[in-house]
């Protein structure tokens, strides 16, 4: 696409939806839901991916943004790792949700169903990663020489992949919790990352002239979501190290991903 911009935001905005609804795409085609080991080794593998993604596509390139201010590089950068993940520890306290696999319900009591309940879950995981491709994609489009069009690329490849997991970790529980398989596929690929991202690109004025404190506020929400969500429920049941070897992969996957590209 000759115009670098209008791909930049095709890329931000479409590759990451695709990844999500080709993982909800599963429980059309599954019979059952998916096996205990299986489903631990692609939680396993998303919070490997989201787990590099907040190293090189966001910490890295907000210290380099940093650089040369009227403070150290490290000072907006850490308060805005904190930012993010005490912003997620709000939503998540505040807001009724269900973790899949789990069958207690968490923050304050609500009268939500089962399915709802998954889904807020779902949109809870979804945000951080909307807006750190959002706020990638917002410092491209401001001409920041930290951030090229392979850094929104490589960063959206990289969710899109471990969307397609995601997706489908969410949707085959909704289909055997009340939803219909064709409403579970639809349900799942509702996600808020387009949101997430759209409203950084829409405020990308705001963002500019505070790019290391955001660029580390996105890296610091994605982090609560693999500490608090992700790794914990690799742990849960029977144990096993499968969790562990697909954050390996994951890790891998997108430092590669991001290094080649960006």
């Amino acid at each position: 696409m000759e115009n670098p911009v209008v791909a930049g935001v095709l890329v931000a905005l479409v590759v990451p939806f695709l990844g999500n609804t080709l993982g909800a795409a599963l429980v059309l085609l599954a019979r059952r839901g998916m096996s205990e080991r299986f489903t631990k080794a692609l939680l396993g593998f998303a919070a490997g991916v989201m787990i590099a993604a907040s190293v090189w596509s966001l910490i890295v390139p907000a210290l380099e943004a940093a650089e040369g201010g009227a403070v150290p590089s490290w000072l907006p950068v850490g308060a805005g790792f904190l930012g993010g993940m005490f912003l997620l520890l709000a939503i998540d306290h505040f807001t009724p949700h269900l973790h899949v696999g789990s069958d207690e319900p968490e923050g304050p009591a609500s009268t939500l169903k089962k399915p709802t309940m998954m889904l807020a879950a779902l949109a809870i995981h979804n945000l951080p990663e909307g807006m750190a491709v959002g706020v990638v994609l917002a410092g491209f489009l401001a001409g920041d020489p930290t951030i090229t069009l392979a850094s929104v690329t490589a960063l959206s490849v990289g969710i899109a992949i471990q969307n397609v997991p995601e997706g489908a970790i969410v949707s085959l529980p909704l289909a055997t919790n009340g939803l219909s398989r064709p409403r579970a596929f639809l349900a799942g690929t509702l996600c808020v990352e387009p949101l997430g991202a759209a409203i950084m690109v829409a405020i990308t004025g705001l963002v500019t002239p505070l790019l290391p404190v955001v660029l580390a506020f996105a890296a610091g929400a994605m982090m609560y979501v693999v500490t608090e969500e992700l790794i914990p429920q690799t742990q849960q049941g029977h144990h096993t190290n499968i969790g562990t070897i697909g954050v390996a992969f994951g890790f891998v996957l997108m430092m590669v991903l991001d290094v080649a590209l960006g």
